[in-house]
């Protein structure tokens, strides 16, 4: 029988066997693969964000005055960037929970400063579109000028990198605060354009969603145990949410502006223009021929509204004229008021403030009755 010689193995010069071998790593699935692109390509985005911090806040601002421009005529953009500014709070809610739920699933997450900056990007996108807004609708001689005004220093805020990090993120109830603050603003201006809500309706679902948010706050900020814990917090949530309504009228009303106010002796019904413009009138002129307040309220198309021309006299309200309204018109739904009776000494210092049905002012002409003879 022949045998058959099986030559040794050969031996390799500097390479021991010192166990099994380690396979080689599985290759990635393509919706692995996919992810790691998109995380490419939102680090690359957010880094140049970094790079040009201002960009983001510009655009912010001028597609909330193009909204402005064109939600008048109905045009499609205004409601776009409103959707914009719904989905990316919505992404804000929850996007600790869907980032954790990706990670498990397919391994990838962004890091936690990514995701810190795409909230300062949203903060300063809200913030820039609703401020034309509220520009435009805010009544610069009350207290509304505070409201806006806050609302354009937290614009700033979340400009500033040193101030939006090493100031506000630092401090957790200021920064939910903020937050809240945002959203409250947002709230006011989309749900309008979107769905034609009242200004009524659309306050009353921003205060609500942000005495929910304060939640969190108000429970970091009450220190007591047991069951006095939840009523002291929920005490706060209710006073919180009769303060905001109470103070309604410091608020302007997003969607609506006055685009022409005047108060005359005598008006062209068929083409409604105030035929004489006054800041004194005389007593006997008010007793003879009263007085017209003539308003244009621009409003969104759709959005009908009731509003009121309230009659003040010396800071009393003395008579509360309603009227209903309709957006589209580009110069405002034109609507007028006469008022013939009046007190039985008119002179001194009169109000018509043009306020909705909730409460929230438009605007405010005056004028001084005098006593004597005709200004």
């Amino acid at each position: 029988m022949t045998r058959l010689r099986v030559p040794a193995p050969t031996a390799v010069r500097g390479c021991t066997l010192t166990g099994p071998l380690t396979p080689l790593p599985p290759r990635p699935t393509r919706i692995q693969r996919t992810s790691a692109f998109c995380k490419h390509w939102i680090l690359r985005l957010v880094a140049l964000a970094q790079r040009y911090p201002g960009v983001l806040a510009l655009f912010g601002f001028v597609s909330g005055l193009i909204s402005f421009f064109t939600v008048d005529r109905h045009e499609g953009f205004a409601r776009v960037i409103a959707v914009v500014m719904l989905v990316s709070w919505l992404w804000l809610v929850v996007e600790k929970s869907v980032n954790r739920r990706v990670a498990d699933r397919f391994g990838v997450a962004l890091p936690t400063p990514v995701l810190r900056y795409v909230t300062q990007m949203i903060h300063q996108e809200s913030l820039f579109f609703v401020l034309p807004f509220l520009y435009a609708a805010t009544t610069w001689n009350s207290g509304q000028a505070i409201f806006t005004g806050l609302l354009g220093a937290a614009a700033i805020v979340a400009l500033v990198d040193p101030l939006y990090y090493r100031w506000l993120a630092r401090h957790h109830w200021v920064f939910l605060t903020y937050h809240t603050l945002t959203l409250f603003a947002v709230l006011l201006t989309a749900p309008p354009l979107l769905f034609n809500l009242r200004t009524g309706e659309s306050y009353q679902l921003a205060l609500g969603v942000a005495v929910v948010l304060a939640f969190p706050t108000l429970a970091g900020l009450v220190t007591l145990q047991t069951w006095w814990r939840r009523l002291a917090v929920i005490g706060l949530m209710a006073v919180l949410a009769t303060g905001g309504w109470f103070a309604r009228a410091w608020v302007p009303p997003a969607t609506l502006r006055l685009s022409e106010a005047a108060l005359s002796l005598q008006l062209n019904t068929r083409n409604p223009t105030a035929e004489k413009r006054l800041k004194e009138v005389s007593v006997s002129q008010l007793r003879s021929s009263g007085l017209y307040a003539f308003t244009a309220v621009a409003a969104p198309l759709g959005l009908k509204e009731h509003i009121y021309h309230v009659w003040l006299h010396n800071g009393r309200e003395v008579d509360r004229i309603p009227i209903d309204i309709r957006g589209g018109r580009k110069e405002g739904y034109r609507a007028w008021t006469h008022k013939r009776n009046f007190p039985p000494n008119p002179a001194g210092r009169w109000e018509v403030r043009v306020i909705t049905d909730a409460g929230q002012m438009i605007g405010v002409m005056r004028f001084d009755a005098l006593a004597g003879t005709e200004p």
